[in-house]
């Protein structure tokens, strides 16, 4: 949503909750709408494109603009058919005569040259139900550096009152790339360092002035303090999202062909817990009056500004229009899985509780994969059948005969991470010792500290008391028995590796549920699903995994 659109919906909020009540009074017809006031609808879409001379702006199949429009109310989210709020003909006019000579437009819906024209009839609430299509610009022979040309977008209709969009265009204007960054070599969490950070406009146009943007995942924090800059820090919510920015001006020219650095340094903390946290830097062109406003609602630093100073000749292939870094790398977690023991007389129903943790020092961020799920298996004693499972868990078929399950465990996970996997088992037959095998998959996974705890047992009805079978203590925890039930038949898979499919998705910090507890800083969730990653080195760890997630430190600017 552009800029304009989000002021004009704030401002007709009120106005659009009147026009949604009157339209179910009347039975949501335009018509009726029209006769009480008008539907406020507002025509969104990328309010600004600049187009380069050095590329070839994106996927020529893609659009810049994406037309949508923005009506008042609350978007419909449930099954079934979408209702709509008004119910009528209009129609949308797209005029790209502001671009002859400028620039090419492939318009949507019914175009002639460079005037297109789309009809509708029903409108929904929110922008999700009401695309118009894309428009997608690209250069022409008489493209020129400094070109601006604009688009002008209207609409009409019975009983609705629609505010137009104008998309400026411009070509060659200011074009900022990145300095290239490398990895720091023997990194270590906890440790703290200098990125070298630059700049290099290859635009046509000078750029007056810049801004400079610092993103920090959980695990990272800029502990400088700048008078130009400010920060944000996003500590709460969905562990993905938790985040710190920093947004610095530059008010100083940058000229066309021109590459900067930064006269001083700037430092990235890692925290103790992080691993393959995300840190990226990227500058932009300072838009008009954008300095005074640029701070608004951050916390200012009251530090010496932080200034650019020009470099000598640059090569352009040093610097890029992505910069970012996946740091530190040489930070471990230990994952361990803990049994349980029960006993119990035949036809009795008795609880295992299997213990999943993380024992840290690092976060398993899983930043890049978007929080994808690990998995490990359950495989129930002899004689005594799961008649109740957690949610997160699914039947599967272990080493292709044994029956199990398969549990899910959502990333990311945090550097304490405590949870449970209550079982019910019922008793049919009293075997005595009778063990049940938990593990994660056999991977080679580097990060992990310790895979020795990667198995457990439930233990029914050990001989004396629970836990003196050897099975590795009384909660019948880590065992390296391969003759246990459900350990596989020698061939070294033992992965829970079984006839379904990996899953994948799942937010993290979602709660539990049928029975799943769930203890550990903020709540870590288990992801539904039955599946295994072994992701690692290149192709094989599953949890070399990372995408954005916030992090517990304030920082300073």
């Amino acid at each position: 949503m552009t800029q304009q659109a989000r002021r004009l919906r704030a401002r007709l909020a009120a106005l659009g909750a009147v026009g949604a009540t009157a339209l179910a009074a009347a039975g949501f017809q335009g018509a009726a709408h029209a006769a009480d006031a008008p539907l406020p609808v507002v025509i969104t879409g990328e309010d600004r494109v600049d187009l380069s001379l050095h590329s070839d702006n994106g996927d020529p199949t893609e659009p810049q603009v994406d037309l949508r429009l923005d009506v008042p109310g609350e978007e419909f989210e449930g099954d079934g058919e979408v209702p709509a709020v008004y119910r009528g003909e209009y129609t949308i006019r797209i005029d790209a005569r502001g671009l002859k000579g400028v620039a090419k437009a492939d318009l949507p819906c019914d175009a002639d040259g460079l005037v297109a024209v789309c009809s509708g009839y029903d409108l929904y609430a929110g922008t999700t139900y009401n695309r118009l299509g894309g428009i997608r610009l690209d250069l022409t022979d008489d493209s020129e550096a400094g070109d601006t040309g604009s688009i002008v977008v209207t609409g009409e209709g019975e009983g609705l009152e629609f505010t137009p969009l104008t998309v400026d265009v411009r070509v060659g204007g200011p074009e900022l790339l990145n300095r290239a960054l490398t990895l720091p070599k023997d990194l270590k969490a906890g440790e703290t360092f200098e990125p070298p950070l630059g700049v290099m406009n290859v635009g046509g146009v000078p750029s007056e002035g810049a801004v400079l943007r610092l993103y920090g995942s959980r695990g990272l924090s800029f502990p400088d303090d700048f008078g130009n800059c400010s920060s944000t820090v996003v500590d709460t919510g969905p562990l993905l999202r938790q985040h710190t920015e920093v947004l610095c001006a530059f008010p100083d020219t940058l000229e066309a062909g021109a590459a900067y650095t930064l006269a001083g340094p700037v430092r990235v903390k890692t925290a103790d817990f992080a691993l393959h946290d995300i840190f990226s830097s990227s500058f932009r062109p300072l838009e008009p009056g954008e300095e005074k406003t640029l701070h608004e609602g951050r916390r200012q630093g009251s530090g010496p500004d932080l200034t650019l100073e020009r470099a000598g000749d640059a090569d352009p292939a040093q610097y890029t229009k992505y910069a970012e870094l996946d740091l530190p790398t040489t930070n471990t977690y230990d994952l361990e899985l803990t049994g349980a023991s029960a006993s119990g007389a035949a036809g009795d129903t008795v609880t295992a509780e299997i213990g999943f943790a993380n024992n840290g020092p690092a976060w398993i961020s899983a930043l890049r994969s978007g929080g994808e799920p690990f998995s490990f298996t359950v495989v129930a004693p002899e004689g005594s059948p799961v008649t109740s499972a957690p949610e997160k868990c699914r039947t599967i078929t272990v080493d292709g005969s044994v029956p199990g399950y398969r549990c899910s465990v959502a990333t990311p996970l945090l550097e304490d991470a405590r949870l449970t996997f209550p079982f019910e088992l019922r008793v049919d037959e009293v075997v005595e010792g009778a063990r049940g095998r938990v593990a994660m998959p056999e991977w080679d996974n580097p990060f992990d500290s310790d895979p020795s705890n990667d198995v457990a047992w439930i233990v029914l009805n050990a001989p004396g008391e629970p836990g003196d079978d050897g099975t590795g203590g009384s909660d019948g925890g880590p065992s390296d028995d391969p003759s246990a039930p459900g350990a596989g038949d020698g061939d070294g898979s033992g992965d829970g590796t079984g006839t379904d499919d990996a899953d994948s998705g799942g937010g993290a910090g979602d709660d539990a549920g049928g029975g799943l507890a769930l203890t550990g800083a903020q709540g870590v969730g288990l992801l539904g699903g039955a599946a295994v990653l072994a992701l690692g080195l290149g192709a094989a760890v599953v949890v070399y995994q990372r995408r954005r997630a916030g992090r517990d430190g304030q920082a300073a600017v």
